[in-house]
């Protein structure tokens, strides 16, 4: 199935022109669609640039089924006040680096990452009220970037199991000088904590416990 897919801004420039074609298979999905708009000669930035597909002139979830005449755009970050933001509710293993890669920009002089881990017990079992989560974490991002004049923020946190020595949540942001960054790193995760609906219990030889907390602020 070959679909055209129009490009903006920096994406324009980097492909050296404003519409692009992709091969993908049948029933291939908006992510099979991103893949694939990543191997195309000048969109290689794709693997650091957070973007969004439309489809139809609506914004496309990852999964969501192309099908043949569907009119895609290639979306980049959007000017108008805050740095790109991005937030994920995940059960893949979380890669501090790649976030610290995402929020990298020719203005940024300083990139803080955040990355809470699982300690002193066997697991961490996490659950996530993840269609609420995933917005208020974006909503926090969004803000805290307002607040410090962050280029870019990004936020995963992992649900499911989350053995011994490995992260849970990774908070990465990028400002041009380090004392807006720490602080927006800073707050941005005491805020996670205390107003994304997540849920952890500590798990040890088969006997597990909820960690109480407080309610969401």
């Amino acid at each position: 199935m070959k679909l055209e897919v129009k490009l903006f801004a920096m994406l324009r420039e980097h492909a050296g022109a404003e519409t692009v074609e992709i091969d993908v298979a049948d029933g291939a999905t908006a992510a099979d669609a991103l893949s694939a708009l990543a191997t195309v000669p000048g969109l290689e930035v794709l693997d650091r640039l957070p973007v969004r597909l439309a489809v139809n002139l609506e914004y496309a979830e990852p999964e969501h089924r192309l099908t043949p005449g569907d009119a895609l755009a290639l979306i980049p970050p959007v000017s108008g006040g805050a740095g790109a933001v991005r937030a994920r509710v995940t059960e893949d293993m979380l890669d501090p680096g790649a976030l610290s890669r995402e929020v990298g920009r020719p203005g940024a002089g300083a990139i803080v990452s955040f990355q809470g881990t699982t300690r002193d017990v066997e697991r961490l079992e996490y659950e996530a009220y993840a269609e609420m989560a995933e917005p208020r974490m974006e909503a926090i991002l969004t803000e805290c970037a307002e607040t410090h004049g962050l280029e870019a923020a990004v936020a995963e946190h992992r649900i499911g199991s989350v053995p011994l020595g490995e992260p849970s949540v990774v908070v990465a942001v990028s400002a041009a000088h380090r004392v807006e960054a720490f602080a927006g790193a800073r707050e941005a995760i005491d805020r996670i904590k205390a107003e994304a609906p997540i849920w952890k219990k500590e798990v040890e030889g088969g006997e597990g416990e909820w960690v109480n907390g407080e309610l969401p602020r």
